[in-house]
């Protein structure tokens, strides 16, 4: 039994979760935890999604461990007596034309992954969603003339358009980046319009107006922030192009210089061995393969979790 005026666990749980999912929250601090608690039951009931930030989660630590994970050094190799033997005990996934191991590799070339994805990520999405928002509610000749400058990077595939940019700018990591975030801004910019045209006119962004709030602030404080699940949403299921893209650059020798172990590159690096020693590009295709899912699995399940039209 339990003693009077005591609670216990199960009804204290109880009690925290209908304060959370309450209709009718006392503060603005209720109100926001009750929504990312509803948007959290709905992601973890989705397990492919569940799956994929598992998957994303292994994929930090392991670039935040590498050196201590790693069994041997990614840039150094005997050629002598470990040059492109396959996978054994002593190196699960074999060895490169240079007697590296590619395990090594493939676990220091997630920092570069989560690098490139990352910064490009902090770049192009408050660029896309500064763009969509201001051309959204200004409308008339400046929605005019930010929509057609993003139609211009929309026309292009963005990894041709990328190689443009990397080959004026010159080869390297860092300019990848930045060529890969000039590609990636217009899809951000589009949904940001399009979430602006539908709220522009809502009540109560009329009521602001009437107390006399400038433009800026409406778009900083009213309009940007509910325009920014859907990015979000949006920059996750871009993750997987992010990687592509990256990779595709490292493997024609214009992104991440050896020896840096970039996923593109290792596998540029093994296509003269593709028919005999497979591994040396099966390996680090199959991490891509693998990141590149992830990444779609949870940006599926947030999509599905932060859309406010969904039945939570």
């Amino acid at each position: 039994m339990t003693a009077p005026g005591s609670t216990s666990p199960g009804r204290r749980a109880e009690s925290l979760h209908d304060w959370l999912m309450s209709d009718k929250p006392r503060s603005r601090r209720q109100a926001s935890l009750g929504r990312a608690y509803g948007a959290w039951r709905t992601f973890s009931r989705n397990r492919l999604a569940m799956l994929g930030l598992a998957i994303v989660l292994a994929l930090a630590l392991v670039a935040l461990l590498a050196d201590a994970i790693a069994p041997y050094s990614p840039y150094i190799g005997d050629l002598r007596t470990t040059r492109l033997l396959a996978p054994s005990a002593a190196h699960w996934l074999g060895t490169d034309d240079q007697g590296r191991d590619i395990l090594s590799r493939i676990i220091h070339g997630s920092r570069i992954t989560l690098y490139v994805v990352v910064l490009v990520a902090v770049l192009a999405a408050p660029i896309g969603l500064a763009v969509g928002t201001v051309a959204g509610y200004a409308g008339g000749w400046l929605d005019a003339a930010l929509m057609r400058v993003t139609d211009i990077f929309l026309a292009f595939p963005r990894l041709i358009l990328a190689l443009a940019f990397v080959a004026a700018l010159g080869p390297g990591i860092e300019n990848a980046v930045i060529a890969i975030a000039i590609t990636s801004w217009p899809p951000y910019a589009r949904i940001a319009r399009a979430e602006t045209l539908t709220i522009r006119h809502a009540d109560y962004i009329a009521a602001v107006q009437l107390i006399g709030a400038s433009p800026w602030r409406i778009v900083l404080r009213h309009i940007m922030p509910l325009c920014v699940s859907s990015v979000i949403v949006r920059v996750t299921l871009d993750m997987a192009g992010i990687i592509l893209t990256a990779a595709g650059l490292g493997f024609l020798g214009l992104g991440a210089q050896p020896p840096m172990p970039e996923w593109g590159a290792l596998i540029a690096n093994g296509r003269l061995y593709v028919l005999d020693q497979w591994w040396v590009a099966a390996a680090p295709g199959a991490a891509i393969f693998l990141v590149s899912l992830a990444f779609n699995l949870l940006g599926d399940g947030l999509r599905d979790a932060l859309d406010p039209k969904a039945a939570k």
